[in-house]
């Protein structure tokens, strides 16, 4: 429900920057204008065009102090630009300013989900020619992903296809077959993702492109029930609630990094450098993995379950390296010399 609101914001601020950018030099024409007059001519209301004004006031160069901003004088209902802080001037951009810019544009072309690619492809042309060889460099954007992947999945999506996927979910460990009807590609947290309509689990599910090991493309289109809402990720794909597991974990200095990566409900000090840290989980599987993988400094404070887990878990790899390996059998004939060469290397391709 709220979708079509934000749009229409992003589109209402863009509409006042294009405004606010053509308002300086029109003022610095019509010295003295009259502001019914201004708003008249700009399509606005005087309330508007006031609103516009006094945004200005704040608008300048870095710096931001007397002399960077844009400077204005009213006599009554008439209004006068009296220092415009440069706005009037072309842009001019210098040779790391436009490489910037481009390699930006060139990224966001590449990204999952944006939906006007090619209106983007449009900006980057009129930039690199505009630049001409302060642009030259042979910067090549890639992003962190499969882009082979990416981009049989962006255009499965963009073609409204169904998919058939085989799909590796890490919080159960496990590979399964799915077909899914997609609903679009994004890219969030430097990872692609396609989200769509899991018809085995028979919801809206997110599935992470470099864990889709096998796609196929169905000869039918993606048929997305009208129940099928996108999820909201401004806060990030994982968001914890209540009905999710709770762990509480003691760490060391090594492992705090975990409060920064993973979002937790609780830390406190310890005792010495260690901290106590709280946090959701999926379920208790995960958790297994996720502090088998941390290492030592790691003590698993609560659910007992999860305690009981880990030990058994370390118990039996610890066993399973104490267990001698089976003998090999040989082969005779590799421990003979060989002529000319090394016995160890002729042995080697054996």
């Amino acid at each position: 429900m709220t979708r079509p609101a934000a749009r229409g914001g992003s589109r209402a601020s863009a509409d006042r920057l294009a405004r606010l950018l053509n308002l300086v030099p029109y003022l610095l024409a019509r010295p003295g204008i009259e502001i019914a007059e201004a708003a008249g001519d700009l399509g606005v209301t005087e309330r508007q065009l006031r609103e516009d004004l006094e945004l200005l006031w704040v608008c300048g160069l870095p710096g931001y102090g007397p002399g960077d901003l844009i400077d204005m004088a009213f006599d009554g209902d008439r209004v006068t630009i009296t220092y415009d802080a440069g706005i009037d001037r072309p842009l001019r951009l210098t040779p790391d300013e436009a490489l910037a810019l481009v390699v930006a544009l060139r990224m966001l072309a590449e990204t999952p989900g944006v939906s006007n690619r090619e209106a983007v492809e449009r900006a980057l042309a009129k930039i690199e020619d505009a630049a001409g060889d302060l642009v030259g460099a042979p910067v090549e954007v890639r992003l962190p992903a499969d882009t082979r992947r990416v981009e049989s999945l962006r255009t499965a999506v963009d073609g409204g296809r169904a998919l058939r996927i085989t799909y590796y979910t890490a919080a159960r460990d496990e590979t399964t077959e799915r077909t899914i009807d997609p609903l679009r590609m994004l890219m969030v947290g430097g990872r692609a993702y396609v989200e769509a309509w899991c018809r085995r689990a028979e919801a809206v599910r997110l599935f992470r492109a470099d864990r889709i090991d096998a796609v196929t493309e169905l000869d039918e289109p993606a048929a997305v029930p009208p129940q099928a809402r996108p999820h909201d990720l401004s806060d990030g794909v994982f968001r914890p609630s209540p009905d999710l597991p709770l762990i509480t974990l003691r760490v060391g200095r090594g492992e705090r990094w975990i409060t920064e990566y993973y979002p937790c409900e609780r830390v406190e000090p310890g005792d010495g450098d260690q901290w106590l840290v709280s946090l959701r989980v999926t379920d208790l599987n995960w958790a297994r993995r996720f502090v088998l993988g941390l290492g030592p400094d790691v003590t698993v404070v609560s659910p007992v379950e999860l305690a009981e887990q880990v030990r058994a878990t370390a118990t039996a790899a610890l066993d399973a390296y104490a267990r001698p390996a089976p003998a090999a059998r040989r082969d005779p004939a590799a421990d003979a010399p060989t002529p000319g060469g090394d016995p160890a290397v002729a042995a080697g391709p054996r």
